[in-house]
């Protein structure tokens, strides 16, 4: 079939002059980074949490860095021309936003294999490249069940009681929480303040009793 595909003539694509092998290399590329970085979102990082904030954001930023990735590195304007924009949006977006390390992490996880896989190199071969993710992808796996065999699992919750947030109240506030989950409350992050409501959004870190 590779015989084939180099004895026809390059095709025109979107007006760019491109080879069948090379459409079928950057559609091997896209489809590796697909699977790969969806397994990570959806297999491993979305069962050990109950809240799916970060879901969303994970599965449209890996297709949006591969092609962002992969189209400019094919211009005169260069890889650190996207990692640049990309660095601009970030600070005007999540500057004003806590992210946990953990999420960050897999964002970080999320971004280099998008940039990886969309990088076209003759010392990048496509086994070099799939045994890379693969690595990457079992070191992610193994690293996130072997914390996870703790059974700490998190969840967003607006508590009413803002004046439990007081560190003079925070065992009142555990034991509250405790109470209204049925849980073991290990820790907790205070995420926003609402004054006028009354309210605040926490993130806990509880153990689950019925396991």
């Amino acid at each position: 079939m590779i015989t084939i595909f180099s004895q026809i003539e390059a095709a025109s694509f979107f007006d760019a002059s491109l080879t069948p092998l090379q459409l079928l290399e950057f559609g091997f590329r896209f489809v590796l980074n697909l699977v790969v970085s969806y397994f990570i979102i959806l297999k491993i990082y979305q069962p050990t949490r109950k809240d799916q904030e970060y879901v969303f954001t994970y599965l449209i930023f890996g297709p949006i860095v591969f092609f962002m990735v992969n189209l400019f590195s094919q211009s005169t304007l260069g890889v650190g021309f996207a990692f640049g924009l990309f660095a601009v949006f970030s600070i005007l977006r999540y500057r004003t936003t806590t992210i946990p390390v953990k999420e960050m992490t897999y964002m970080f996880t999320i971004i280099s294999l998008s940039v990886l896989n969309a990088i076209s190199s003759p010392m990048i071969t496509l086994t070099v490249l799939i045994g890379t993710n693969l690595v990457i992808l079992s070191v992610v796996y193994f690293t996130e069940k072997s914390f996870y065999k703790k059974g700490i699992e998190t969840q967003i919750i607006q508590y009413e009681k803002i004046e439990n947030i007081h560190p003079d109240r925070t065992h009142l506030l555990v034991a509250d929480l405790e109470e209204r989950t049925g849980n073991t409350i290990e820790r907790f992050d205070v995420l926003e303040s609402d004054y006028l409501k009354d309210a605040v959004k926490l993130r806990v870190y509880y153990r689950s009793r019925s396991k």
